[in-house]
């Protein structure tokens, strides 16, 4: 009895969160419910270190943490959301500590391609951004593999900013947008029999580095979340967080949960009006 009584119990609490959690998602659906939802995922190694764990605990505790923030966010109908998963100047790191992430990151690789993964059972698109050249040819394999079988997704898009910064987009920007405007008018002096273009033709313009930046095939972020209490960007969207809401939260990433989320869309929506009224100001 003991045993039916507690599985009678289990399926009531979960009934109960169930409700509850569609309740919330009504309550919130009243105010803009953000578009895109950008994240810092930061404090892994405080959250190990503060609880005496090896440093390589706090990053799969942090994988949960994500698994959780992505569910969440996907019930609540956001469809893009883009974190912050390393940056090239974590290379500078310890190598045991930078090879135990690509080895977590391989192993987190894996487990999304099974056919029962979240990923896919929830039809969501993953696309990671960065300079991939730097990643373990292994890793870099199964995340090309990632994005070919999760490509047709429409429901979601995930963004996996890896090898990433801001600046190294930028530049990479840059400069493919130059050799595409060379190759433009080399082909139009040939085709034309002349060896000169017009000096306009040569010029780079504002849409030509956003149609080239690593994040071109998302809308800029409505808030970005920065969590462990840190005041900073570190090198991440800066391009495109000019008139996104920057949201602070004093807790280690593998601590943020529902309630953290909520409260940053909360504020999100405290201050969305004001953020509209600055982006029709240009």
């Amino acid at each position: 009895m003991d045993g039916l009584g507690d599985g009678v119990f289990s399926k009531v609490y979960v009934s109960i969160c169930n409700f509850l959690r569609k309740l919330l998602w009504a309550i919130l659906a009243v105010g803009p419910i953000p578009n895109h939802v950008a994240v810092i995922m930061d404090g892994n190694r405080r959250f190990a270190r503060t609880r005496k764990l090896e440093k390589e605990y706090g990053h799969r505790f942090g994988f949960l943490s994500l698994i959780s923030t992505l569910r969440n966010c996907y019930e609540l109908g956001i469809k893009y959301v883009t974190v912050y998963a390393f940056s090239i100047d974590n290379f500078k790191r310890k190598p045991d500590e930078v090879g135990g992430l690509m080895e977590l990151l391989q192993e987190k690789l894996e487990d999304a391609l099974k056919e029962e993964s979240f990923i896919k059972t929830c039809g969501i698109k993953v696309l990671f951004v960065g300079n991939l050249s730097l990643l373990p040819e292994q890793v870099q394999d199964s995340a090309k593999k990632l994005m070919e079988e999760t490509a047709h997704n429409t429901r979601a898009i995930l963004s996996v900013c890896v090898c990433y910064t801001s600046t190294d987009e930028i530049a990479h920007a840059v400069q493919e947008a130059c050799d595409e405007n060379r190759l433009i008018c080399t082909m139009r002096c040939n085709s034309s029999g002349t060896n000169k273009g017009n000096s306009d033709e040569f010029l780079v313009t504002l849409a030509d580095l956003e149609k080239h930046m690593y994040m071109a095939h998302c809308p800029d972020p409505d808030i970005l979340i920065r969590t462990s209490g840190e005041t900073r960007l570190s090198n991440f969207l800066l391009w495109q967080s000019c008139f996104c809401y920057l949201h602070i939260t004093k807790a280690l990433w593998p601590e943020f949960s529902l309630r953290h989320l909520v409260w940053a869309i909360l504020e999100y929506q405290r201050v969305q009006p004001y953020l509209e009224k600055m982006k029709k100001k240009l």
